[in-house]
């Protein structure tokens, strides 16, 4: 079961106040746990999209999707938004769809995860080894697309998500943006480009282009690239954990 963690208690700590710069505004607008309440209501209208698929899809998993992995792995994957018939049905990121077939694949190669016995993208019994996946917006969004808003109302929980780790993997531009979002940079100042990396107080920000299906269809990003990107996450990590002269 994934641990939930009081805000308060990262905003208590004034190393990770000042790394993350989270605003006062977010920190008395944000509601208490690691992960969003099930029954979470600060978006209507993921809220409302929510409840329409529980009509839908009465099996499935219809509610914010969580962080998955251990929340003090010194890796955090972050992608956009559960997909409809994939995290959103399986209460887990990246699992069940096409996104998580390219993923996974490259996360069992790379040694950042363990034992994978499903097909496209189902994750199975899939470990994850110093590493954790989350989403910049936690409920599966119409078309795949969240507003602006939404990234918002989200945010605070993904500033509780980035209290522990030292690299973090943006996968998409908007990924990426809400990480920037969170500890108080300016996107333009980071320009977005598969394979970029980035200081960002004491963590480092590394980017990727999203393994989505159509990113794969239109031969954007491949296996070589997904496995090319976590390896620069390993070697980060390695260099980060050596100590500042081997960065």
């Amino acid at each position: 079961m994934i641990r939930t963690e009081c805000l308060i208690e990262a905003f208590r700590d004034t190393g990770v106040r000042k790394r993350l710069r989270i605003s006062r505004r977010d920190r008395v607008r944000a509601v208490t746990c690691f992960d969003p309440p099930k029954s979470c209501t600060r978006c209507p209208r993921l809220a409302g999209f929510r409840r329409e698929n529980r009509t839908l899809y009465p099996d499935f998993h219809n509610a914010p999707v969580g962080l998955w992995g251990d929340r003090d792995a010194p890796l955090l994957i972050v992608g956009l938004a559960p997909g409809l018939k994939g995290a959103n049905r399986t209460g887990r990121p990246f699992t069940g769809d096409a996104s998580g077939a390219l993923l996974f694949a490259s996360l069992l190669r790379i040694g950042f995860a363990s034992r994978n016995n499903a097909q496209s993208g189902g994750g199975g019994t899939m470990s994850l080894h110093n590493c954790a996946i989350t989403n910049a917006v936690a409920c599966v969004p119409p078309k795949n697309r969240p507003t602006a808003q939404e990234l918002s109302n989200c945010r605070p929980y993904l500033a509780a998500q980035l209290k522990a780790p030292e690299v973090v993997l943006a996968l998409g531009r908007v990924a990426q943006e809400a990480v920037l979002k969170v500890s108080g940079q300016k996107p333009c100042e980071y320009p977005f480009g598969h394979g970029a990396a980035y200081r960002i107080g004491a963590q480092i920000l590394i980017c990727s282009f999203h393994p989505s299906r159509y990113n794969v269809a239109t031969k954007r990003i491949n296996e070589a690239m997904m496995d090319e990107v976590l390896m620069l996450c390993k070697k980060k990590l390695e260099a980060v954990q050596a100590g500042p002269s081997a960065e």
